[in-house]
C-alpha cells in the first residue's frame, strides 16, 4: 500500500483539529533556547506577536533548511553528505498513470520513473543534468523524451498532457549524528536525506517518532533522563540502514557520465543482472524497499 506524504498530512492535521489541539502556522523568527539544560524554550512570531513557550522537550521536525539543527553549536554534531552529480526533472499532470505499478527505467540515456498521486493524477521524473533547468523543458520536450526512455509498450500506452509543475531537485545522501542536543531531539529531514529513488524519506521520519515516542513515553513514566539516551542510538541504526539501500538503488540505476570508469558501468550492468535473476537479490530489494521493521 502507498500512503502518500500529502495524505497523511491531510489525515494528521485532521486528527489533530478533531483533538481540539492547537496549531500555529506561518510562524517567523523561529528560536530554540536552552536546550542544553532542564527548561527549553523556544521562540516564535505569529501574526507580528512575540510568543515564548516553556517546553519539557523540543522536538526538530522541521526539515533540512529549519532552524533547528542550526542551532546546534558545529563542535557538537557531525554531518555526513554525498552529493550526486545528476538531478530529477519531476513533471506532476492530471492524467492517469500510464501503469498501476511504478516503473524505474535504466536506460543509456538515463534514469527515468513513472509514479502516480492518484488514478488521475500522475508523477514522472527524468535524470538531468544539475546546471539544467526546468524553464529549459516544454511539456512537449518532456513527454518526447520520457517515451524514449521507457519500453516501446509502455511508451504507447503513455497518456500525456499539459504540467501542474515542473522542477529540477538535486540529489543528496546526509546523515547528522547524534540526534540528541540536550533537551531538543532532530527528526526527519533536519536530521536526514535521502535521494528519492528508494522512497524512504518518509518512511525514514516515520521510523524516527515511533522510536522518539517510546523514548518520551519512558521519559514521562519515569522522569529519568537516560530514557533519552535510547533514541539516538537506535534510530540510527535504521537510519543508515536506508541510506545504505537508497545509495544502491541510486547508483544501480542512474548514469555517471565522467564520474566513473567503463569498469564501474560493467559491474553495475552485472549487479542489474544479477539482480533480474536471483530471487535471494530480488527478496533483498523488496524487503529493503518496503522498509525495514522498527
Amino acid at each position: 500500500m502507498v500512503y502518500g506524504q500529502t495524505e497523511i498530512t491531510r489525515d494528521l492535521m485532521q486528527a489533530r483539529a478533531e483533538a481540539g489541539l492547537v496549531t500555529v502556522y506561518e510562524n517567523e523568527n523561529v528560536t530554540p533556547l536552552d536546550f542544553d539544560t532542564a527548561e527549553p524554550k523556544l521562540r516564535f512570531e505569529a501574526n507580528g506577536t512575540a510568543h515564548e513557550l516553556a517546553c519539557d522537550l523540543i522536538a526538530g521536525c522541521d526539515g533540512f533548511h529549519g532552524i533547528c539543527r542550526a542551532s546546534v553549536p558545529q563542535s557538537a554534531i557531525t554531518l555526513y553528505e554525498k552529493l550526486y552529480p545528476f538531478g530529477w526533472l519531476g513533471l506532476l499532470a492530471d492524467v492517469p498513470p500510464v501503469d498501476h505499478e511504478l516503473i524505474y527505467v535504466r536506460h543509456p540515456r538515463g534514469f527515468a520513473l513513472c509514479s502516480m498521486r492518484s488514478k488521475t493524477r500522475s508523477r514522472y521524473y527524468l535524470q538531468c543534468d544539475l546546471n539544467d533547468g526546468a524553464v529549459n523543458w516544454s511539456d512537449d520536450a518532456f513527454w518526447s523524451e520520457l517515451r524514449r526512455r521507457l519500453d516501446p509498450a509502455t511508451a504507447v500506452a503513455l497518456t500525456t498532457g499539459p504540467s501542474i509543475e515542473k522542477s529540477i531537485a538535486p540529489l543528496r545522501s546526509f546523515v547528522a549524528e547524534p540526534l540528541p542536543f540536550g533537551r531538543l531531539f532532530l527528526a526527519g529531514d533536519a536530521a536526514h536525506i535521502v535521494p528519492p529513488t528508494g522512497a524512504k524519506g518518509l518512511n525514514l521520519a516515520a521510523s524516527d517518532v515511533h522510536y522518539l515516542l517510546e523514548a518520551l513515553t519512558e521519559f514521562f513514566r519515569t522522569g529519568q533522563d537516560a530514557a533519552l539516551a535510547h533514541y539516538s542510538p537506535r534510530a540510527l541504526s535504521r537510519i543508515w540502514k536506508a541510506e545504505r539501500f537508497s545509495w544502491w538503488f541510486t547508483s544501480l540505476l542512474h548514469r555517471f557520465d565522467g564520474a566513473e570508469s567503463a569498469f564501474d558501468e560493467r559491474l553495475r550492468r552485472a549487479e542489474l543482472a544479477y539482480l533480474m535473476k536471483s530471487e535471494a537479490a530480488q527478496a533483498a530489494l523488496a524487503e529493503n524497499y518496503v522498509g525495514l521493521g522498527f
